[in-house]
């Protein structure tokens, strides 16, 4: 695949269709010069959220882990494994990720990956910068999420890596729903004697 056509994966999740933010999200992504390659409304069976969480057993433990450490510095009890504990934060995203509709879409460009990152932010909505999507729109916090018991509420998914991006997809998409069209814009992006310009 060429450099033009990285693939990302991105969803925004039931927070972001439930608050309206669709279309603010998806016209920041456009405005970038990235192409929207697929697009759908839908709702996510939680056998593809496990599947596209992707984690093993040492992330479980892991995570896990540092719950069991934050159990013990507040006096409460542990009451588990911590794989279980590590299971939890899987379940709790899994759990939002159903609650409602969401919007998938693969976004399409040169750096596709990295440049929906820098517009996505970290991931918890406190840490974002200002002018991300998720440190403009959301105040939503890991401290608030743990203590509800639930997910961080952070609105959209994008994929890590290109090769996440590529394994990720088609969870989501058929490859017929996955379009290979031009966009006028990429004449000015990638066309190198910028021929046409000139009437």
């Amino acid at each position: 695949m060429s450099m033009k056509n990285e693939r990302t994966l991105v969803l925004l999740k039931p927070d972001a269709v439930q608050r309206s933010l669709v279309g603010e999200i998806i016209q920041r992504i456009e405005r970038t010069g990235l192409k929207i390659a697929a697009l759908k409304l839908t709702y996510a069976d939680e056998d593809v959220c496990w599947k596209h969480y992707n984690k093993d057993e040492a992330w479980f433990r892991e995570k896990g882990q540092i719950m069991i450490e934050n159990r013990k510095e507040k006096g409460s009890p542990i009451e588990k494994e911590a794989v279980e504990y590590g299971k939890d934060i899987l379940r709790a995203n899994i759990a939002f990720m159903t609650s409602g509709p969401l919007v998938a879409m693969v976004v399409q460009g040169n750096q596709a990956v990295g440049i929906v990152q820098k517009l996505v932010g970290e991931t918890e909505p406190l840490t974002s910068d200002i002018g991300t999507i998720r440190g403009d729109y959301t105040i939503d916090s890991q401290a608030l999420s743990n203590a509800d018991g639930r997910a961080v509420r952070n609105l959209i998914h994008c994929s890590d890596e290109t090769a996440e991006a590529e394994r990720e997809i088609p969870l989501w998409f058929n490859e017929d729903e996955v379009h290979k069209y031009n966009i006028v814009q990429e004449r000015i992006l990638y066309d190198v004697d910028l021929d046409g310009i000139w009437e």
